[in-house]
Parts: structure tokens; C-alpha cells; sequence
């Protein structure tokens, strides 16, 4: 039986430094637990541009739909902003989202207690927080039609059109419970159905799903506004929340810094199963190529690190693994170790990119 195959794209910015700990950290799991891959490595974003001159060459986008999984880095940068808009590294992101056709966009808000006190939040709000996002993520606003800017009278008017199928709605909605099964059984689905039809279809195609496929799943509604409001107020309250890509645009970021860190966070962007019941799948740390401190050792891995543990949960049911990593990196925290977008006492010296690896390999160690 061969081993799963996985397709790196370590991309721009910061993003081969925090991937090089990523490759180290899969090699720890094939040499000490036998956990092994078949790992290939291509280029996407800006350098796949200086090269290709195009973000995303087609073998490279072959190789995407053939492995299964992508974990990216990073792309972009200054240095490609003059480019046209077709062939800008962000393209080649977009490109790999929309032909793997990867519907669910998971974006954890997880705080671990050692960095609770970098919420704007009081400690006791966030502290354990370990929520997650499922944004629906090739359909909705961003992507209907009628869209564009057109002359009407005397004055512009901007144009965007919500529209979603029964069928996209119900395929994220199932993503949704598959995870919820997984974790606290418990999804929250927030829409606008008060004030949009296309709010009213999603809680009515959601509701369906729930009651003919999960049933033993707890299954509430609310409003995206009414949503935000609660995650500032009490985020724990939520397991899993679904929700349109509009909505699950501005949650997630809003959610995201509830943990204090936007570095800290990893994401999983999750399509079709496949044959072998693997769904495809694109696993990314949250923040960006950071070129300003790219090439110095600065950068925290450990957003990539843990879009790594994402991957052998969702992708490789190595949910046990995955928990040991996690342990790990939280470990490592509570050790006092942090990278320099990680410091708020005085007197803490920061540590490299390698060195953050250097610890988690340790505490790796010593979870045997």
C-alpha cells in the first residue's frame, strides 16, 4: 500500500521558512511514529511567476488534483504589484480553490492559554476558546451574477448579486455536521434570513440536511449580525458555525483575533470526496507572506505547523497525531518559547523560526 501523498507550495514571503519547519515536523512523524508521505514540492505565487509567468503552471495544478492534500505557505508581495491583475500570485491561489473546487473554507479560533492574555477580550472570555468557522467559499456574493459597476443616469451604480442553490448549501451544511460528529456535535448556522430570500433558502436547505442526515447533531440558527455580537461576547458558546462566504468572511477574521494572534492560526479548504474517500483538500496558515521580515528567521511557523495537524485529522485519519502536535505546540507555549510577534512580557528573548521548530521537535520527543 503506498503512502499518502502530499503536494507542498511553500509560495512567497515567509512562506519556504515556515514550511521548512513543516517538512521538518513530517519527517519526525515518519521517522518516530511511521507516519510516512510521499512529498513533493512545486512553486506557486510570485516565484511560480518569475519562473513560469504564471502563478500557477498547469503541471503544477495537475499535480494538486492528482495528491491527497496541499499544504501552501504563503503568496504575494510588493514586488508583484504592478503585475496584471490575471497573473498576480494571489491568482495562483484562487486558481488552486477554484478548479479543486474546494467549497468549505475550516477556520479554527483556537486559544491556548499561554497567549490568552494577547486577546483584546478578558482572559476568562477566551482562555480554551476551540471553535471553528465552516465558510462556504466558491459561491455567494463574491461570485454571482449579475456583478460589475455601470453607468445609470447621471451617477455609477455598483452591482453584486447573493445567490446560492440548494445543493451548495446543503453540501457545506454536511461538512459542517461531518465535523461537528467530530468534535462537540454541536453546529450554530447564521444567515440574514429576516432581511434576505437567500437567507431564508439557507435555514431551510440547512434544517433539511439536519433533519434527514443528523438528526443526533444539536442544530441552532442565528443571525450573522447577531452572531458577531455573540462571538465578542461569549465565543465559547459556539462548537461549529456554518455560514454563507460573505458572512463567514467577516466572522472568521472577527473570530480570529478573539485568540489574540492572527499568526497563530491555520485553515483547511476541503472538496468532493474522492475515490478513496479523501476529500480534496488545501491546507494554509491564515496570515500572510509578511515580506517585510521574509528571509530573517523571524517569522512563527506555527500557524503552518498546525495547518500540518489539520491535514492529518481531515485528510490522513490521523486525528491522534494530529491531537500530539497540537499537545506539542501548546507544550511549547506554556514553556514560555515565542517567536517575536509572540512577546508582550519584557525581558523575554525571542526565539527563531528554527528555534520554535527546534522546541515542538523536542516536545514531539517527549510525547513518546
Amino acid at each position: 500500500m503506498s503512502n499518502p501523498s502530499l503536494l507542498i507550495l511553500p509560495g512567497d514571503g515567509i512562506g519556504p521558512e515556515v514550511m521548512a519547519e513543516v517538512r521538518r515536523v513530517i519527517d519526525w512523524f515518519g521517522d518516530k511514529r511511521g507516519l510516512k508521505f510521499d512529498v513533493s514540492e512545486d512553486l506557486v505565487g510570485g516565484c511560480a511567476y518569475d519562473k513560469h509567468g504564471t502563478p500557477l503552471h498547469d503541471d503544477t495544478m495537475a499535480k494538486a488534483l492528482s495528491v491527497d492534500a496541499v499544504l501552501l505557505g504563503a503568496v504575494g508581495g510588493p514586488k508583484y504589484d504592478q503585475l496584471d491583475f490575471s497573473v498576480k500570485p494571489e491568482r495562483g491561489l484562487l486558481r488552486l480553490r477554484k478548479e479543486m473546487d474546494l467549497y468549505a473554507n475550516l477556520r479554527p479560533a483556537q486559544c491556548f492559554d499561554a497567549l490568552a492574555d494577547f486577546s483584546s477580550l478578558k482572559k476568562d472570555v477566551v482562555a480554551g476558546l476551540d471553535i471553528v468557522i465552516v465558510r462556504e467559499l466558491t459561491s455567494g456574493i463574491y461570485f454571482g451574477e449579475p456583478r460589475g459597476i455601470i453607468e445609470e443616469g447621471n451617477e455609477r451604480v455598483g452591482i453584486n448579486t447573493q445567490r446560492y442553490t440548494e445543493s451548495e448549501i446543503a453540501r457545506v451544511a454536511r461538512s459542517a455536521f461531518e465535523l461537528a460528529r467530530r468534535r462537540g456535535n454541536k453546529v450554530c448556522s447564521m444567515e440574514k434570513a429576516n432581511v434576505m430570500e437567500s437567507g431564508i433558502l439557507w435555514r431551510d436547505v440547512v434544517t433539511e440536511v439536519h433533519q434527514a442526515e443528523y438528526p443526533d447533531v444539536e442544530l441552532s440558527h442565528m443571525y450573522a449580525d447577531a452572531g458577531a455580537m455573540q462571538l465578542c461576547r461569549w465565543p465559547k458558546q459556539f462548537d461549529v458555525i456554518v455560514t454563507d462566504n460573505l458572512f463567514g468572511d467577516l466572522l472568521s477574521d472577527a473570530a480570529a483575533m478573539l485568540t489574540g494572534s492572527l499568526g497563530m492560526l491555520p485553515s483547511a479548504s476541503l472538496g468532493a470526496p474522492r475515490e478513496n474517500g479523501r476529500p480534496m483538500a488545501l491546507y494554509e496558515p491564515v496570515h500572510g507572506s509578511a515580506p517585510d521580515i521574509a528571509g530573517q528567521g523571524k517569522a512563527n511557523p506555527i500557524a503552518c505547523i498546525l495547518s500540518f495537524a489539520m491535514a492529518l485529522r481531515y485528510s490522513f485519519d490521523a486525528g491522534d497525531e494530529a491531537t500530539r502536535l497540537e499537545q506539542a505546540i501548546e507544550a511549547v507555549l506554556a514553556d514560555g518559547y515565542r517567536t517575536a510577534d509572540l512577546l508582550g512580557e519584557e525581558g523575554v528573548e525571542p526565539v527563531s523560526t528554527s528555534g520554535m521548530g527546534d522546541a515542538i521537535l523536542k516536545a514531539l520527543d517527549a510525547s513518546l
